[in-house]
């Protein structure tokens, strides 16, 4: 699939997403999880570009949705299915699924459909799926220990691309290789031509640094894990809870993650945890043990009467000596001593069994009061405590890594996997909770048996169930808050739902599959002459074409005076009589408008069964061929019946 045809992506898009691995694949499959992890894509516009691309695969349009009021009962059926999602992802996905009328598409959501109603959506599996996020590619990895160096233009450019988080250095010769190595821990070289050099410093030479990326630059693969562990973790409970495989070995992957730190380092490594220590604490280490040998030699010197006879002293003065002679001389052994109690205390402090003949000599054998290390000795024991405390790291990484990056593609697939349970999950939580069922698609018109209304304002398990059922074109008449409208709305939630393939709330629905659901709301009040023309180009427009269609319409004789408006929808429903549409218009004049079409028109009525206590009891489920009667007419009914006055009577009859 060419990236730029997809609607929506244009040529900044395009070149983001081609920082994916297989970007066509992920837009092929509709992958929002990986279509976000392009570069300054979000989760929202991953939605957007994979909905367009579903479209592009499906040769599909956006026509469905014919009106305001038909798109605003699409975000009504997603807000519905989103409030079952556990991430924020299975939300957005969720939005990838539109009414269509595609075959091929609505094909593709059924299957999904019956897979999402397999599963089981139990606690265990929510509270894990809680914890679950897409995968993000950490960005800010820098390494700056380490560094390529090579000689060719060339390999500069394809290892500045390819290696973002190193310093390459471009060097002429050895001397410059040389140079580097003592600014940086490690130094690899790209060039072949550096085989066999010899300099002081780690310097490998590695021209297939391109094919192990791991070795080059073990963080990657670290910092990807520490970044996500969380998420990997969680996606592997999600599949125990679930119990479905997993596509790695969730042990594994668990012991591979617990060896690394938040930071993206090795963890539990005693022998790398001693180095560090031993790094970071030697300057103190080496003051306590200086500390320790002076306190030793100021308590031999307090306990001690050092005689010196006078010939002696004068000698010694004459040779210019001072305390350290004098230490040599009369507390020798008392100093040898103390220096080993501070290369003993050195050596232990930081456990340098390993280093101990370098750390001795921190102390030299001179006497000298107060003691004093030798700076140049435990700079150069720092350095070489640095160097092997950066070698095991670098090993570990490496070893780490080699593991984790064996497992990344497989922990994606985990995380992904997840995340679309969630998806179906959703789907299930929704038929459950609003009791739906899977609408056969075909024949004419759509008929709805205990049909319940998610939208009304009311508890779901308080809406009363509704049969409603029309092929071609039917008037819907009715009382005053009868549910008319409640009831074209339930019939346009139906069809929405039932072109995303999505279930649908009610106990058996059979429904034709429409081109465009076209869904004029109730308007404010009669209309003005340019927005009643408006209208009526609409209706003509409507009326003229030849697609299968589904028209809902609510009280259309508000948009001018009540005989005209009769007139002019009876001239509305024979164009769509003639034009095979299915069509309910819900309506007031219902008699005056039959009475004035050329054709039988199917009349409905949701009936009032009566009064009482001054509310009215309704039939909520419309009877076919049936006018109902109106309030007032039932008003009128109540007191005639209660008052026995002629008055009441003569009322009652002119409703006749």
């Amino acid at each position: 699939m060419e990236l730029e045809s997809v609607p929506g992506v244009g040529a900044k898009t395009a070149a983001r997403l081609r920082e994916l691995d297989d970007p066509e694949a992920a837009l092929e499959r509709g992958d929002v999880a990986a279509i976000a992890r392009a570069p300054q894509v979000s989760e929202g516009q991953a939605a957007r570009i994979a909905r367009g691309a579903i479209r592009a695969r499906h040769d599909d349009t956006d026509d469905f949705l014919a009106t305001d009021r038909a798109r605003e009962l699409y975000d009504d059926a997603l807000d519905l299915l989103q409030a079952e999602t556990v991430t924020d992802y299975a939300a957005k996905r969720l939005e990838t699924f539109y009414p269509s009328a595609s075959e091929s598409r609505l094909a593709e959501t059924r299957e999904f459909t019956d897979r999402a109603l397999a599963r089981d959506p139990t606690p265990a599996v929510a509270d894990a799926l809680a914890d679950v996020t897409p995968l993000a590619e950490p960005r800010d990895v820098r390494v700056r220990d380490r560094c390529l160096a090579t000689s060719d233009a060339e390999t500069y450019s394809q290892a500045s691309d390819a290696f973002p988080e190193l310093s390459v250095e471009l060097v002429d010769d050895a001397r410059d290789v040389a140079e580097l190595a003592r600014g940086y821990a490690t130094v690899i070289a790209l060039d072949e031509s550096f085989a066999g050099i010899e300099v002081e410093g780690d310097v490998r030479v590695e021209p297939q640094a391109f094919d192990d990326p791991v070795s080059v630059v073990p963080e990657r693969a670290l910092a990807f894990f520490a970044r996500n562990r969380d998420s990997v973790r969680a996606a592997a409970r999600v599949h125990d809870a679930a119990g479905i495989d997993a596509p790695l070995d969730t042990d594994t992957v668990e012991d591979a993650l617990s060896r690394l730190t938040e930071e993206g380092t090795v963890a539990d490594d005693d022998e790398l945890d001693r180095l560090s220590v031993a790094v970071d604490d030697l300057d103190a280490a080496v003051s306590m043990a200086e500390n320790v040998a002076n306190d030793r030699l100021r308590e031999a010197i307090e306990e001690r009467d050092v005689t010196i006879e006078g010939g002696d002293l004068l000698s010694l003065v004459e040779r210019g000596a001072g305390v350290d002679s004098l230490l040599d001389r009369e507390l020798a052994d008392e100093y040898s001593d103390a220096i080993e109690a501070a290369r003993d205390q050195l050596i232990e402090t930081l456990s340098l069994s390993d280093h101990a003949a370098r750390a001795r000599t921190a102390f030299p054998d001179d006497p000298t009061f107060p003691v004093e290390h030798d700076e140049r000795v435990v700079s150069k024991l720092r350095e070489e405590l640095t160097a092997e405390r950066d070698r095991r790291a670098t090993r570990l990484k490496q070893e780490l890594a080699e593991q984790l990056a064996d497992l990344r593609e497989p922990a994606a697939d985990l995380v992904d996997a997840a995340l679309e349970l969630d998806v179906e999950l959703a789907v299930a939580r929704f038929a459950d909770r609003y009791d739906c069922t899977v609408p056969e698609i075909g024949g004419s018109g759509i008929a709805i048996e205990g049909g319940r209304s998610p939208l009304l304002d009311v508890a779901f398990e308080d809406v009363e169930p509704v049969e409603y059922a029309v092929g071609g074109v039917a008037l819907l008449s009715g009382v005053n808050s009868g549910g008319k409208t409640s009831t074209l709305d339930l019939v346009g939630l139906v069809a929405v739902l039932a072109h995303m393939g999505m279930p649908v709330p009610a106990d058996e629905v059979r429904i034709e599959q429409f081109e465009t659901l076209h869904y004029q709301a109730k308007s404010q009040g009669t209309l003005d002459a340019g927005a009643f023309e408006s209208t009526l180009r609409e209706f003509g427009d409507l009326a003229t074409g030849d697609a299968t269609r589904l028209v809902l319409v609510d009280e259309l004789e508000s948009i001018t005076e009540p005989g005209a408006s009769a007139l002019i929808i009876a001239g509305i429903l024979e164009a769509l009589h003639e034009s095979d549409s299915t069509a309910v218009f819900v309506s007031h004049l219902a008699g005056e408008i039959r009475d004035a079409c050329a054709f039988d028109v199917q009349v409905d009525g949701i009936e009032a069964v009566g009064l009482e206590d001054g509310e009215l009891r309704v039939n909520r489920s419309p009877v076919k061929n049936k006018l109902a009667r109106s309030t007032p007419e039932l008003i009128v009914e109540k007191l005639a019946e209660d008052s026995g006055e002629m008055f009441y009577d003569d009322l009652l009859d002119k409703f006749e």
